[in-house]
């Protein structure tokens, strides 16, 4: 399972306005070609679906949703507001979250608090996801599942 997120990760905080025209078509088959449940993790909602999936070349992907009433709680303990609802929805099966607003401390608490592999790959939001983030990615993927970190 990989969770995406969309502003920063796909659509880098530099460069022309309106924010689609900075995505880079070409992520969208080397997400597909790491062979993974794509969700979308990202406040877009259900605009990823309607606007981002068509030009990655994605089918209709599954939409995290949020409650919002949880937010101060993870504040208070610096966690990202993100992270409680991913480790739920990954119910202890291995997943990669790529998000550009991750810190240790999700990283702690991810590996404190979910049974199953993880891998939280932090994005530069200024540059997006590069080839070099799909080679670590695929790599993480690729280690029998008793050495995944």
């Amino acid at each position: 399972m990989l969770f995406l997120d969309i502003d920063g990760p796909l659509i880098p905080f530099v460069g022309p306005n309106p924010p689609l025209t900075r995505l880079d078509h070409a992520l969208g088959p080397l997400l597909t070609a790491l062979r993974c449940e794509l969700v979308w993790a990202t406040t877009w909602a259900q605009e990823a679906n309607r606007s981002v999936s068509p030009l990655l070349g994605f089918p209709e992907l599954e939409v995290m949703e949020w409650d919002d009433t949880d937010h101060h709680v993870d504040n208070w303990f610096g966690l990202h507001w993100k992270t409680r609802g991913l480790v739920d929805r990954a119910a202890g099966r291995p997943f990669v979250w790529i998000d550009d607003e991750l810190t240790d401390r999700d990283r702690e608490w991810v590996a404190a608090n979910h049974a199953g592999p993880a891998l939280l790959h932090w994005i530069d939001p200024r540059i997006g996801l590069h080839r070099t983030d799909f080679d670590e990615i695929a790599r993480w993927l690729a280690q029998p599942a008793d050495s995944w970190t």
